[in-house]
């Protein structure tokens, strides 16, 4: 069975995304991992941006990488496991080792609650 097309639009918000992400410093491509992995395994890991976001301060105005977040949360939010599967797959063309570090991070929690 051929997997479904992914549509022009998700197409659009994934290349935004690996756009963002290859402008990234490692403390934030750490921030995104962590945020992925807490996406991947929903109700199981505590994400560092859940945590972060109830500590956060809202006086100052957030900054263009948490407005990224914010965004790549939402447009996750829209995408079908196909489309999420397509995403990690461009991810893993820019980035095999961030992709491979991912993957390691997911296994890490098995087993663990």
């Amino acid at each position: 069975i051929q997997p479904e097309p992914i549509s022009y639009v998700t197409f659009q918000e994934q290349r935004c995304v690996l756009s963002w992400f290859q402008g990234w410093n490692d403390p934030q491509k750490e921030r995104f991992l962590q945020d992925l992995v807490g996406k991947a395994l929903p109700g199981k890991v505590c994400t560092l941006l859940d945590s972060l976001s109830t500590l956060q301060v809202k006086d100052k105005l957030p900054n263009i990488f948490e407005c990224q977040l914010r965004l790549w949360t939402q447009w996750f939010e829209s995408w079908g496991e196909e489309e999420r599967n397509h995403f990690l797959h461009m991810l893993e063309e820019k980035d095999p080792m961030f992709v491979a570090h991912f993957y390691r991070s997911v296994a890490g929690t098995a087993g663990r609650d």
